[in-house]
């Protein structure tokens, strides 16, 4: 599978000359790659070349997850699982270069029962925030945790996940619901306006954008907004803006998750692809 639109029709310099010679329609790219890129967006840089992890590099320490987990591109995708697999290590996947202000764009396939994530300012010890790609039960995808610094938590409510006969996930269900101010949040998306954004067994694509020293951070799924966290005024439990600022700072690599420990089924593997970031 080609994960990006051929060099010679991104060079092309009709946008009405590409539209007219192009010999797949707009739902058929759709179908093939979860979403188009006809080219690059002016000031967008493309973190992933889909071939190989050029511009990435594993935690150099051994980190609370492991010490790097398996990551490799698969059909255009990176994919990572535990290293082995089953055996509990873990570990993070992060971008070579540092970004403060940005908007960030990726696409995500988790396989069901992984609890992954996607780094905000991270560091090479994993310190950062995290949008949760918790795709378990008693999970939650899309909003804002504290991971590796004081581990306020963000959700307003979980997911969880209805299996057929065969073992296969066929639907999600959500609870514990909770309002978004009560933990922390300028907003929050219903879990009904989630559950209608979020596409089972497919990819789907996440945009975050990130300002601020003590960062504003709005999430969307599919252009669903999730949550919008402020980083000056949150009253989330644990959060604690001064500690986050000393141990983050207010610049970090982007970074993926393969969470340690013996939960992550064997097998399994979380798929990203098409990642884009632009400084703002």
């Amino acid at each position: 599978m080609v994960d990006r639109i051929p060099a010679a029709i991104e060079r092309t310099s009709s946008r009405r000359r590409f539209i007219q010679h192009s010999t797949l329609s707009t739902a058929a790219i759709m179908a093939l790659h979860g979403r188009v890129y006809a080219a690059p967006k002016r000031g967008w840089i493309e973190l992933f070349n889909g071939k190989d992890l050029s511009g990435w590099h594993l935690n150099p320490e051994k980190i609370g997850h492991g010490t790097g987990g398996n990551w490799r591109v698969e059909q255009g995708a990176i994919t990572g699982e535990q290293d082995p697999p089953g055996s509990g290590n873990g570990g993070i996947l992060l971008t070579d270069r540092k970004f403060e202000n940005f908007e960030l764009e990726i696409d995500m396939m988790p396989d069901w029962g992984v609890c992954s994530g996607l780094f905000l300012r991270s560091t090479d010890r994993g310190q950062c925030f995290q949008m949760m790609v918790d795709y378990h039960d008693a999970g939650n995808v899309g909003h804002i945790y504290g991971e590796g610094t004081t581990g306020f938590n963000t959700r307003t409510f979980d997911i969880n996940g209805k299996i057929d006969d065969a073992g296969k996930l066929v639907s999600l269900t959500t609870d514990k619901h909770q309002a978004y101010s009560k933990v922390g949040l300028v907003s929050s998306c219903s879990s009904e306006q989630w559950l209608k954004a979020w596409r089972v067994n497919q990819w789907n694509t996440a945009r975050v954008i990130v300002e601020g020293d003590y960062p504003v951070i709005t999430t969307y799924i599919n252009n669903q907004k999730i949550c919008t966290f402020n980083g000056m005024q949150s009253t989330a439990a644990k959060y604690d803006k001064e500690v986050i600022r000393k141990l983050l700072g207010t610049s970090g690599s982007i970074a993926v998750q393969v969470h340690g420990g013996k939960s992550w089924p064997q097998g399994s593997k979380c798929r990203w692809k098409n990642i884009r970031i632009k400084p703002l």
